[in-house]
């Protein structure tokens, strides 16, 4: 762990966790994906990602980039008059709560080398991209638990270059997922979900797809709870820590990877 001194409301690090950055600039550029497929407009910032707009439901306002991002930046941006105003401290370095903002949850950045090899999985879920914008209802509602689909994944994320929607079958039925991200350091793992209740076996199909899809990139990403413990099963090493701020009074979001059956959590 880096050492750190509070200095104001930020803790500056003595040293500079480049995994970390590189996992929380792939998260932020597909926090800007999503977004912008709902016509909201966000800008890279020195030291982080923000929205002057509310964002797409169940992303953050503000992604911060570098240890170096200050509250005070971030406030003078987002939208924090309002309730529900949502910040990912990637280093969890920020103090939020003079400004109103309560810790919603925390997590850990992952890292998985493309060296690594792919443990074999044992069910019967085979993997395969979406293509077609028709079958995006029916892998929002799987990884919503069966909620009403709210079109957040939009079919414009089908068209751009950066993403792979991924779906996994058992014969024709749709029982997991997973959407990939890639930046140019690394390949971003967001939403993976599976009905079955097995996120390891899950992890195990969607890592073989990755390798496939994105041979010699680093995997990144962030868990918490039995789902970081998954992770860890299946490769992943710990890389630092991170933190949802959420402005009090605001409803609480989930986040895009369907952590709603699992933790409150915001991508």
């Amino acid at each position: 762990m880096d050492s750190a001194t509070w200095f104001g409301d930020t803790i500056l690090a003595i040293g500079m966790n480049t995994d970390a950055i590189i996992a929380a600039h792939n998260n932020a550029e597909w926090c800007d994906i999503v977004c912008r497929t709902h016509g909201i407009i966000g800008a890279f910032h020195p030291h982080l990602w923000a929205s002057r707009r509310r964002t797409a439901p169940y992303y953050p306002d503000a992604v911060t980039l570098d240890a170096d991002a200050t509250a005070e930046h971030i406030l003078q941006i987002v939208d924090s008059a309002t309730p529900g105003c949502s910040i990912k401290d990637s280093f969890a370095r920020l103090n939020l709560l003079p400004a109103g903002f309560r810790i919603l949850f925390e997590g850990d950045w992952i890292l998985r080398g493309p060296e690594q090899p792919v443990r074999a999985s044992e069910s019967d879920i085979r993997w395969r991209r979406v293509r077609d914008a028709g079958a995006l209802p029916a892998w929002e509602a799987a990884w919503s638990g069966g909620e009403v689909v709210t079109e957040l994944f939009r079919p414009a994320l089908l068209d751009h270059a950066a993403v792979v929607v991924l779906a996994g079958y058992v014969r024709d039925r749709l029982v997991a997922g997973a959407i990939l991200n890639r930046s140019g350091a690394a390949v971003g793992v967001s939403n993976l979900f599976t009905t079955l209740g097995d996120l390891g076996d899950a992890w195990s199909g969607c890592l073989a797809a990755v390798a496939t899809a994105f041979p010699r990139l680093p995997i990144v990403g962030y868990e918490s709870g039995d789902a970081l413990v998954a992770a860890h099963e299946n490769g992943f090493t710990s890389i630092g820590r991170l933190r949802v701020w959420i402005r009090k009074a605001g409803r609480l979001r989930r986040g895009e990877r369907g952590k709603a059956r699992h933790q409150e959590s915001i991508e």
